[in-house]
């Protein structure tokens, strides 16, 4: 449980090995209607077989604030550096061939 100090605010530990950080250039997202589960996975060329770096399972409120959250985060990083561009504007199509083992 984490302490909050005189102020009322909470203080937040990162630990080491968590303030490393994980590579993921790929994230699955599904849902139930009650959970949002977001799998990040390190797909590598030339490796069949893409292992799930993190799963990060949040309630359908946390998720619409991390969407603004990051939409929020965008538009500054975009204001200082200018446009992200991406290869494909059109959505990303559905991965069906994707097989998970749990």
């Amino acid at each position: 449980m984490e302490e909050q100090n005189n102020n009322g605010q909470l203080q937040i530990e990162l630990k080491e090995e968590v303030a490393q950080g994980t590579y993921a250039n790929l994230a699955i997202i599904t849902h139930s209607s009650s959970e949002f589960i977001l799998d990040f996975i390190r797909v590598m060329p030339g490796v069949p077989k893409a292992g799930v770096q993190s799963r990060v399972i949040v309630a359908p409120e946390h998720a619409k604030r991390l969407l603004r959250a990051l939409e929020d985060n965008i538009a500054k990083y975009e204001r200082v550096f200018g446009p992200i561009r991406i290869s494909d504007e059109s959505p990303i199509a559905p991965l069906t061939s994707v097989k998970g083992e749990a």
